[in-house]
């Protein structure tokens, strides 16, 4: 491995579509917290629901994968 990584188009692309990545999982992350029929962070943060924020975990890395893969083609 050189430091073809390095070079200003590939390392800029890499910042742009990490950039994109994130935009989208925070997108989809707010979506899914309007649909639901309660406030995420209550119930996770000032109830302490243990089981909802295992949901949440795994579906937020559900959506990463679903992101990354994209990105990645």
């Amino acid at each position: 491995m050189g430091i073809e990584w390095l070079k200003p188009g590939a390392f800029f692309g890499s910042i742009l579509y990490a950039v994109i990545g994130v935009a989208i999982f925070w997108l989809s992350f707010v979506i899914i917290d309007k649909v639901t029929p309660y406030n995420l962070w209550e119930e996770i943060v000032e109830k302490q629901n243990l089981a909802l924020g295992i949901v949440i975990g795994a579906m937020s890395l559900g959506i990463c994968i679903i992101v990354a893969a994209a990105v990645h083609g």
